[in-house]
């Protein structure tokens, strides 16, 4: 790729975002004084993993009302955290955000670390969301990679590739990376997000692709119900099976009580820390 490439590149995606960017969402708007909160960005990409954008938008809004910043979250109790939570899956997301913030307001002052090594430190930070963060919070020029970003490069360097690796694109990442960071991975999600409305699943031709289990009937939604019923008050076994009619309900419960996110007293389940 030559250095006319990278630019026309760079045009296609910075022009889709131009037109037709969500500069609205709410992670996306500065704070006064034009800096970017790093705890909202964390919560944000949090939320977003394998959660569409349309489902997250009103439970940051809500979430981050009550929970203002990583100190108001660390010293939440867990299942004030699962309740907020409520209805969007993969409840362990948000275990390991309470965890973060107990580690953060234990070691670093209430304050997120500035660099990758110290946010993969963090209890459920991966390299991706450690560079999201550094993006998006602070505009560091750090190369990361995530579903959107891949479709956008598969589709204009892999095309009718098979098993692309990540190392490969992230590559490119690097390579057409500008100096605004920050307006050019939002640009990079927002027309990978249109790639996939207007030409399909490219993922799909990842080697690291996992294709997601259906929701109806899984486990994970019985994970959801359990949760949901617990978040209003504590029950008995027989009562949640009055609500949920599933021959696996007693293995859901072992999962989510080995997992820390459910216990048992006095005969009942209640979520973490409500006796």
């Amino acid at each position: 790729m030559d250095d006319q490439q990278v630019e026309e590149f760079r045009q296609t995606v910075l022009q889709y975002y131009q037109l037709s960017g969500r500069h609205d969402l709410p992670w996306r708007l500065p704070e006064p004084g034009g800096v970017f909160d790093p705890y909202k960005i964390l919560v944000s990409e949090v939320m977003l993993q394998q959660t569409q954008v349309g489902r997250v938008v009103p439970k940051f809004a809500a979430f981050t009302r009550q929970f203002p910043s990583l100190t108001a979250l660390a010293r939440a109790s867990l299942a004030e955290v699962l309740q907020a939570w409520s209805g969007l899956g993969y409840n362990r997301r948000a275990k390991f955000l309470w965890q973060c913030a107990q580690a953060v307001a234990a070691t670093h002052g209430g304050q997120l670390p500035q660099t990758a090594r110290g946010l993969v430190a963090l209890p459920g930070i991966g390299p991706n969301t450690a560079g999201a963060v550094l993006a998006y919070a602070y505009n560091k020029p750090v190369v990361f990679i995530e579903t959107n970003i891949r479709t956008v490069f598969i589709y204009h360097f892999f095309a009718g590739q098979q098993a692309v690796a990540d190392k490969d694109i992230l590559d490119l990442v690097a390579r057409t990376l500008p100096d605004d960071a920050r307006t050019w991975y939002w640009a990079l999600m927002d027309y990978g997000s249109h790639l996939k409305q207007t030409v399909g699943n490219l993922n799909t031709l990842s080697k690291h692709y996992t294709k997601q289990s259906r929701f109806e009937g899984s486990r994970r939604q019985i994970r959801g119900q359990v949760l949901k019923i617990l978040g209003g008050q504590p029950a008995t076994l027989a009562a949640l099976r009055s609500s949920i009619a599933d021959e696996r309900l007693e293995s859901v419960l072992a999962d989510l009580a080995a997992e820390g996110l459910v216990g048992r007293s006095h005969g009942c389940y209640h979520l973490a820390d409500v006796l």
